[in-house]
């Protein structure tokens, strides 16, 4: 089941000096995430983007296995943008970019993916645990951004808790769904049929669907008449 309900650095965990925050999920998910990514990443070269990098964790961890691709994280809150910068400082890795204010609400989520000073066309998206805890919008505005800065070849990795045909997967994620629409009605587990809908409107296709420890998955879309 997904965790990350409340901001970083107000879920009870420590903050380091320098503003570097620690998420708990982070220590049990970096591996099996990294094991799916690196079957696509190993080996290739360009830039990618982690679009909602949280405290910046998994970034970094990426990052060390990947010297030949350029690491684009980003985020809205300012709390974790000195986060994931921090994070960026202490590992010393020459392929992390400095974050970027990414609001993916806004299909053109920032000035820098256009004036020349973000990436250029990208071979990976990476989002972990956002959708269900954003208004739909969100995912709306994920998807169409992955459609206009995707590589040909490229791939947009989503990770968390999804529903199948309207079913929850796992009593645990039935639960937590609730929990998150009474916290916030816009809220909620997303359904893997609503999101291959929003894929296709703009041109994508759920390529992959990889079971994942507590109860997640990570849906790897591609663009419909992109590289197989």
């Amino acid at each position: 089941m997904a965790e990350y309900v409340v901001e970083f650095g107000k879920d009870g965990r420590p903050v380091e000096p320098d503003g570097r925050l620690d998420a708990a999920a982070f220590h049990r998910n970096h591996e099996p995430i990294w094991a799916v990514l690196q079957k696509f990443l190993a080996g290739k070269s360009g830039d990618a983007l982690e679009a909602g990098s949280g405290t910046g964790q998994h970034v970094v961890h990426f990052a060390k296995h990947t010297p030949d691709i350029t690491w684009w994280p980003s985020d809205l809150n300012e709390r974790h943008l000195r986060s994931i910068e921090a994070w960026r400082t202490h590992a010393g890795l020459p392929n992390i970019r400095s974050p970027l204010r990414v609001d993916l609400a806004d299909p053109a989520w920032c000035p820098a993916m256009h004036d020349g000073s973000g990436p250029g066309k990208l071979l990976a998206v990476f989002c972990a645990n956002v959708i269900h805890i954003a208004p739909w919008r969100v995912a709306e505005g994920l998807f169409a951004g992955a459609a206009r800065y995707l590589r040909d070849d490229g791939r947009l990795f989503l990770y968390g808790p999804f529903k199948r045909d309207g079913k929850h997967t796992a009593m645990s994620n039935a639960v937590f769904d609730t929990r998150l629409r009474e916290q916030d009605a816009e809220w909620g587990v997303r359904d893997i049929a609503d999101l291959e809908k929003l894929a296709a409107s703009v041109g994508l296709t759920l390529a992959e669907t990889e079971l994942m420890p507590a109860n997640n998955m990570i849906l790897t879309f591609r663009r419909l008449h992109g590289s197989a």
